[in-house]
């Protein structure tokens, strides 16, 4: 995957579909189309048609460039007059009327059907809905190859971000230990209250205010500052599905199933995320991970922005750039290259362009991990599982990331669970597999275990 901006400019605008057209992706990537001469969004696919209006109000598009429709030739009809068809009823997303669809419903069984269906058609897809990457990405991708058009994941969001990182590191050259990303939200610490801050939740933790270096004792740091701020929620089932889609694309895995999560700071990256044999926390190179950034009041956030860590080799090189301010390790055998920010829509255009350009170079994403669900508690049978909440969890089970050899042929994937109701109890630490489950998608376990045998596993 390269940098999508390299894709040269359409002799006319590109039609676009979205679907989950009235959430926050939707905002961002709409507002952005609205002065992007190069594309314009043809058909909208929200269930709630009157939130969607209210943002188009509110983004300034003209209500004379967008209709809501309800028929199959309405559709037609309003896209061939240039203008924008919204629309609740996915059984008028026509491919005809469309040349990219850019899924971002962010659920698991609609996304799938609407980018298969696309796909089918010959449609271009850039699919932001990172859940239904994880479990069918590499299906959807040798699907598209065989349709001869384009599948790739959304600029805007991390994984992709860093994937176009992590493909300027590698074509000058350096050698990847790490790559990775911040968790969504800061840590905040005020020195002059003792007080930290997540998002809106804050508690007492004077001990940060001695745990600001990493001093000797790399590991004691870290230990001591996770123990300071217990009170937070800090890894998130969203993180682990990014670092899924990371690894689909790269074939790195991570260094435990949970991840590390480390507290850190920017310029501490480098250290934290060596070898442990040279004092970090890593037990092997071509490791995925996720941090929780700490910073200070008034400091810059990582913003859930996305690193690749490399080692140095010239140090004389690597002496220089340290003086330049680049992140690099205490032992200067390591550095930190990162992007502190991911701006969801508003780079997504980037992704429309490349998915159109004739030249582009397509990757081939194998099903190197696996997402999964382990039971944080006793699961009694009957127990239904929903995905809910902001990050996309499902209440009592934890979502580990596991390398596929490491996994049994039956384990579910973390967003198949959805809508399933337990047929059995799961014990605390069991993982979630399919003979578990009632009301399993069987397309979408059918599409995880096709993407299975393309990596090599079983089907």
């Amino acid at each position: 995957m390269t940098y999508a901006h390299t894709a040269p400019a359409p002799s006319e605008p590109i039609t676009v579909a979205l679907t989950g057209a009235s959430g926050g992706f939707g905002r961002t990537f709409l507002a952005q189309l609205a002065v992007i001469p190069t594309m314009r969004p043809s058909i909208l696919v929200d269930l709630n048609l009157p939130a969607l209006s209210a943002l188009l109000d509110d983004l300034g598009y003209d209500r004379a460039t967008w209709q809501i429709v309800d028929s199959a030739a309405d559709v037609e009809s309003v896209v061939a007059d240039g203008r924008t068809a919204l629309i609740s009823d996915a059984a008028l997303l026509i491919p005809s009327s469309y040349r990219v669809l850019v899924e971002a419903t962010g659920n698991m069984r609609a996304g799938f059907a609407f980018a298969r269906q696309a796909l089918d058609a010959e449609r271009h897809v850039v699919m932001v809905s990172k859940e239904v990457e994880s479990l069918s990405g590499v299906f959807l991708s040798e699907l598209a190859r065989e349709r001869g058009v384009s599948y790739q994941p959304g600029m805007g969001d991390q994984p992709a971000n860093l994937l176009a990182l992590l493909s300027w590191v590698q074509a000058v050259g350096l050698e990847v230990v790490a790559v990775g990303k911040s968790s969504e939200y800061d840590l905040t610490y005020d020195p002059a209250t003792g007080m930290a801050r997540q998002l809106d939740v804050d508690t007492h933790a004077p001990a940060l205010g001695d745990l600001l270096e990493l001093g000797d004792d790399l590991a004691a740091t870290l230990a001591a500052r996770h123990e300071a701020t217990r009170a937070f929620k800090r890894a998130a089932a969203a993180d682990y599905c990014e670092m899924a889609v990371v690894s689909q694309y790269t074939g790195f895995t991570p260094d435990v199933e949970s991840m590390h999560y480390p507290i850190a700071r920017p310029d501490e990256l480098a250290d934290i995320y060596s070898l442990r044999e040279h004092g970090g926390i890593l037990e092997n190179a071509g490791a995925t991970d996720v941090f929780s950034m700490l910073r200070l009041p008034g400091e810059a956030s990582f913003a859930g922005g996305e690193f690749v860590i490399v080692k140095t080799h010239d140090a004389e090189t690597w002496r220089m750039l340290r003086g330049k301010g680049h992140v690099v390790s205490r032992d200067g055998r390591y550095a930190a290259i990162f992007h502190p920010y991911h701006l969801m829509g508003i780079e997504t255009p980037l992704s429309v362009l490349s998915a159109v350009d004739p030249h582009r170079v397509a990757a081939e994403p194998r099903q190197h991990t696996i997402l999964s669900g382990r039971a944080e508690i006793d699961l009694a049978a009957g127990t239904a599982l929903t995905v809910a909440g902001h990050h996309h969890e499902i209440a009592g089970v934890a979502p580990v990331l596991r390398a596929t050899p490491e996994t049994t042929p039956n384990v579910a994937p973390f967003y198949l669970l959805g809508g399933c109701t337990l047929s059995r109890t799961v014990a605390a630490g069991e993982l979630i597999t399919i003979d578990d489950l009632d009301g399993v998608d069987l397309n979408l376990w059918a599409a995880f275990q096709a993407g299975r045998a393309l990596s090599g596993g079983t089907e």
